[in-house]
């Protein structure tokens, strides 16, 4: 299983309303949270899927996300 970490602009509970159809469509993702009390607002996903493929979800739902930490 991967675990990566990105920087995003997903900052709030609307934010992740809007987030969260996208990212649980997604039969690879098997969890994903976000910090949003930290200052870059960490999203982290567990799955068998690839960071291009998380950022291009994100990027569908209308959010950004860099990549700062695969694990």
């Amino acid at each position: 299983m991967n675990t990566f970490k990105f920087k995003t602009n997903i900052n709030c509970s609307n934010c992740i309303k809007s987030v969260s159809p996208f990212l649980n469509q997604e039969i690879d993702i098997d969890h994903w949270e976000v910090d949003t009390s930290d200052a870059h607002k960490i999203l982290t996903v567990r799955g068998e899927i690839n960071a291009t493929e998380i950022h291009k979800i994100v990027q569908e739902a209308g959010f950004e996300a860099e990549l700062i930490s695969p694990q």
